[in-house]
């Protein structure tokens, strides 16, 4: 039987802490597995199945939520399809249930592309790529989206990855985010306002342990360390999983589901999902970026895996 993601694009290169694999998926250009040295990265689903709470996926041309699937373009209303019947909102984007082509693949990267084309409250014609390259030591992913439209689209980039480390349960892994602002959310579970992460349980800046989390939150106010911005799971004996991003990557909502299913049974998962802007961006225009016609846009994120 075919895979319900499609094809299934493994890649693999050596590198110094051992062999370096990923899978890549046709639905939605997911992330399904990555591995260094034998110790995974990223939870994993099985190929008889869709991506689970969004595992994976490639997030464009907006992340998170659209508050009753509807925005304002020119002072003309706009009609998104309603994707998510629970609040009414359209989630996710446009491409999450597109299979995309391949481009250029070799042993260790694959570009994989797709068109976003008018439709339903949006009306602009997207032309996309994800390229993943292994690097020796995890991954870098590569986000290039091109207006094809007459006029200027709005457009934003996420990322929904579940990182994971080894054989560690998630529950006993820190999460350390330099975040400095949360997003409080309504029964719709859109912003209604910003606030200082301070003394909540959304300060995740000197860490938090994994399983004494339960939140699904948006954060905002991302810092750079070291240079870039960094999201890192820690074990306890120091090894460290990270999620690195660019600098257009200020936004980042962290999920910690207990109920993740795996292959044993529901476990304890954390999403560190990279995003270039809020959920309901189309509305609010925080973190929306407005590309002209022709204008080209490239920004990347990746994992890598640190051990001591």
């Amino acid at each position: 039987m075919p895979a319900a993601s499609g094809t299934q694009y493994r890649l693999h290169r050596a590198g110094p802490q051992g062999e370096v694999r990923a899978t890549v998926t046709e639905l939605a250009a997911g992330l399904r597995e990555l591995t260094v040295g034998g110790r995974t990265l990223v939870q994993s689903f099985g190929e008889d199945v869709v991506a689970p709470m969004g595992c994976g996926m490639v997030l464009v041309p907006w992340p998170n939520r659209v508050r009753d699937a509807r925005w304002t373009l020119d002072g003309e209303p706009q009609q998104l399809d309603v994707t998510e019947a629970a609040t009414g909102n359209a989630s996710h984007g446009l491409l999450r249930n597109t299979g995309y082509r391949a481009g250029d693949h070799t042993d260790h990267a694959v570009t994989l592309l797709a068109s976003v084309f008018p439709q339903h409250g949006y009306p602009f014609r997207l032309d996309t790529s994800v390229a993943y390259t292994l690097d020796d030591d995890g991954l870098r992913v590569t986000h290039t989206i091109v207006n094809r439209s007459s006029r200027p689209a709005p457009v934003a980039v996420g990322a929904h990855p579940y990182l994971a480390l080894g054989d560690v349960p998630t529950s006993d892994l820190t999460v350390t985010v330099a975040a400095d602002t949360w997003f409080e959310t309504d029964e719709q579970r859109i912003p209604v306002a910003s606030r200082p992460v301070d003394g909540t349980p959304y300060d995740l800046r000197s860490g938090a342990r994994v399983g004494d989390l339960s939140i699904d939150v948006g954060l905002g106010s991302v810092q750079q360390v070291d240079g870039a911005i960094r999201h890192r799971l820690t074990a306890p004996d120091g090894d460290t999983v990270e999620l690195w991003a660019d600098d257009d990557f200020r936004f980042v909502q962290v999920y910690t589901p207990k109920n993740f299913p795996s292959a044993d049974g529901p476990t304890q998962a954390v999403a560190i999902e990279p995003m270039t802007a809020p959920a309901d961006a189309l509305n609010s225009g925080t973190g929306l970026r407005w590309l002209d016609p022709d204008e080209r846009w490239s920004l990347s994120w990746g994992i890598r895996l640190t051990r001591v």
